[in-house]
């Protein structure tokens, strides 16, 4: 029998030899068996149970390392109970804690118990910078970096999802250890690529938020393993967290803009019921949205719906409460979400206050935070980028004006508010609604805590969701 070879190439593990490895197939082109990289632990364990161990095995190529060793990091219970399961369940697996509960320490001291070369994989350059800084203070050394103009490979490495995406066939062979920050970003169809094609035996995910309203977090156990340690925002506030409360306000639309949305509404509605269409999953609303493509009268039904979504969002009486509640916290800082930038624009005008967007260039959005943190500024407008992973413990009060029917999204915006920091109260998250308007449906879906399906119009009796991509639909053709 011959012996087994394995090597690593653009993202697969290429099986020379007779052993029938699971999980490979033929490859007439070069002549041998071909894996994801993936299934690189599973195929070692393979040959080892089949006392076939390979020959030579050429996959990894890690980066000269020192001995990982966290310098200051001290663990709370918790913290210690996360990663033990996570090293019980084979160094595999998912990571379910609130924001601002310390999700980067259980990171660090992983790096330290499996003491090889690492990539931490995260959604935005702003997460990025703030990894790097962590890591490099807490590890003692220098931080490798994929993303904003960057390309460096050293022992412990901060790559962007897109570069990572981009980049995986050269880097995916160079990790021990691969772990993945705002772990719901990776089941899309494109970022879950970089699973597939690094070998990095060991594998953790990290989130506030696990489950996707699409469904393919089920895409994850597979990926990098299930869910191994959970608690909620309520288990840890008080001495971890910040003690919290939710408020709703609703406001009402002036006649002019409920005849406006009403006219719009019903002309989206009405559509539908024509043509029989029910927006009752993704698929539907795409399919939808294919069709006003080439129908004019579908086309029309969805610019109405729109801006039908459009005026209950961005309501004048919104912005009049808002001045109220502004006026009567002048000690608080505060934090105002948005579903669109042309809000965003609106609100800073009228209240002259910085605001974040994705426009927004890396060094203005670092003066405006650093301005925020510091208390030269005490409010700040934005849209969806500061939804996710930005370090503001200063943040006490948040003001959503408008946003999706996603839990993740609401779950994420409360999350910015709940880091402790010295002075300060009860963090409040504030929530502002249209009357008489599909918002108020989109506003219960949301607190369900990751409803699935969508959201009933009971007036129309069908079932209509008005999400942002990638939770969902309704936003796709928003622009």
């Amino acid at each position: 029998m011959q012996p087994t070879y394995l090597s690593y190439d653009r993202g697969t593990i290429l099986i020379r030899g007779d052993a029938k490895v699971p999980y490979s197939a033929w490859d007439e082109r070069v002549k041998a068996f071909r894996a994801q990289g993936l299934y690189y632990r599973e195929i070692l364990e393979f040959l080892d149970k089949s006392g076939l161990s390979a020959t030579k095995d050429g996959v990894q190529d890690p980066p000269p390392y020192p001995d990982l060793r966290c310098k200051t990091v001290v663990m709370r219970g918790y913290q210690k109970r996360a990663l033990e399961a996570w090293d019980r369940a084979g160094r595999r697996g998912v990571v379910v804690l609130p924001t601002g509960a310390g999700k980067t320490v259980i990171a660090m001291k992983a790096i330290e118990l499996v003491n090889q070369p690492a990539v931490v994989i995260v959604p935005t350059l702003d997460l990025l910078e703030q990894w790097r800084k962590r890591v490099g203070e807490e590890l003692g050394i220098e931080v490798g970096v994929y993303g904003g103009g960057e390309n460096t490979v050293r022992a412990v490495t901060v790559c962007t999802y897109d570069s990572a995406y981009i980049r995986a066939g050269e880097l995916g062979n160079r990790f021990g250890l691969l772990i993945f920050d705002e772990v719901h970003h990776l089941p899309g169809e494109s970022f879950r690529q970089i699973a597939e094609m690094f070998t990095a035996p060991y594998r953790m995910g990290l989130t506030a938020t696990y489950e996707r309203e699409d469904m393919l977090h089920e895409e994850l156990p597979r990926l990098i393993g299930g869910v191994v340690y959970r608690l909620k925002p309520e288990d840890l506030t008080g001495k971890y967290l910040s003690e919290f409360r939710l408020e709703k306000v609703n406001v009402e639309l002036t006649q002019e803009e409920k005849a406006e949305y009403d006219r719009n509404y019903r002309k989206f509605t009405g559509y539908l019921d024509e043509n029989r269409i029910w927006l009752n999953s993704p698929v539907a609303f795409q399919r939808f949205i294919m069709r006003s493509g080439r129908d004019p009268l579908a086309r029309q039904a969805l610019l109405a719906r729109n801006r039908a979504l459009s005026i209950a969002f961005n309501s004048e009486a919104k912005l009049d409460r808002l001045e109220e509640i502004l006026r009567s916290n002048p000690d608080e800082r505060v934090l105002i979400f948005t579903q669109h930038n042309d809000l965003v624009y609106k609100i800073s005008r009228r209240f002259l206050l910085p605001f974040v967007t994705h426009n927004t260039s890396k060094e203005e959005r670092f003066e405006v935070l650093k301005g925020f943190r510091e208390g030269a500024y005490r409010a700040v407008a934005t849209s969806k980028v500061l939804d996710e992973g930005i370090d503001v413990p200063e943040a006490s009060l948040g003001v959503i004006m408008s946003g999706t029917g996603s839990s993740r999204e609401f779950i994420q915006r409360l999350g910015r508010l709940l880091r402790k920091s010295e002075g300060k109260g009860q963090a409040r998250l504030i929530e502002m609604v249209s009357k008489e308007t599909s918002e108020t449906r989109t506003s219960s879906r949301r607190k369900r805590g990751g409803a699935q399906g969508g959201e009933e119009d009971e007036r129309e009796g069908r079932m209509i969701r008005d999400e942002s991509s990638g939770d969902g639909y309704g936003d796709a053709a928003a622009g």
